[in-house]
């Protein structure tokens, strides 16, 4: 795909994340990019996004949403047609922090493989299971997908939870990983190891490219210094303290483990 217009897309829907997310993804693609390139936000409000970002409508999909079921099912939108972007897509998440340069996205493997980052969760014995706040696909390819979704959506969502579970799995053709070390987790791959945490910092691991934040620890967390939106950020005695004195609102262990300091870079690095 060299000197090709290399696209990238991502999905905005309801309130949870502002405009704000979208440029700020927009300026980090941009600093790390060889262009030409293109942005295209799949959205069902373009309020405020920057003027270099493509916006579509959110792609028709008519299915019951799961309920009470763990996963990012309205993903599925993407997996079928999508109008006037054909083609190779690479799919980021509005959350992520880019820390190193995109091109290689764009050459890795065929570019008909559907590539997923590896998630490091392990729910599973033995599972290397998918993750999709970072994958590249040929649009329409996951289009079958789709069709099994909507037949019966919480069926589904029963047996594989996670739409990342369900792409890994029943992909056209199967899917394809990143080389590790490209898509990193923020808890996992970048926060210190506990007791560490508590006097260092989160840190870019080396060859990093992209930073994922699954979960509830979202950029705004990890600036601050707190472990998710529902906490206040302390100083590292305070949360000490507060895992003795009634102040926690889990278990001593969970408590403990559950700190960061905060991650400078991810101040200086996420940003339109």
């Amino acid at each position: 795909m060299t000197g090709a217009l290399k696209q990238i897309i991502c999905i905005k829907w309801g309130t949870k994340f502002g405009p704000e997310y979208v440029n700020r993804l927009h300026g980090m693609i941009a600093r790390n990019i060889t262009p030409p390139f293109r942005l295209v936000c799949f959205t069902d409000d373009g309020t405020g996004l920057h003027p270099d970002v493509a916006v579509r409508p959110l792609p028709a999909f008519d299915y019951e949403a799961p309920k009470n079921t763990l996963g990012k099912w309205p993903k599925s939108r993407l997996w079928g047609d999508l109008g006037d972007i054909t083609g190779t897509v690479l799919f980021l998440d509005l959350d992520v922090v880019i820390v190193g340069n995109l091109d290689d996205f764009f050459s890795f493997g065929d570019p008909g493989d559907t590539v997923l980052a590896t998630n490091p969760a392990r729910i599973k014995p033995f599972e290397k299971l998918g993750q999709t706040s970072v994958y590249r696909m040929r649009v329409g390819k996951l289009a079958p997908l789709q069709q099994i979704f909507r037949a019966d959506p919480q069926a589904v969502a029963d047996e594989y939870r996670f739409e990342q579970r369900f792409v890994t799995r029943r992909a056209p053709g199967g899917v394809k990983f990143w080389p590790k070390g490209w898509v990193v987790h923020f808890r996992a791959d970048c926060v210190p190891p506990f007791p560490a945490r508590y006097w260092s910092p989160p840190r870019i691991p080396t060859g990093a490219r992209i930073v994922i934040f699954a979960g509830s620890l979202n950029p705004p967390d990890a600036i601050a210094g707190r472990w998710s939106e529902e906490d206040s950020p302390r100083a590292p005695l305070d949360h000490l303290r507060a895992a003795l004195d009634g102040r926690r609102r889990e278990s001593l262990g969970r408590h403990l483990r559950h700190y960061i300091r905060p991650a400078d870079w991810v101040a200086r690095l996420w940003r339109e």
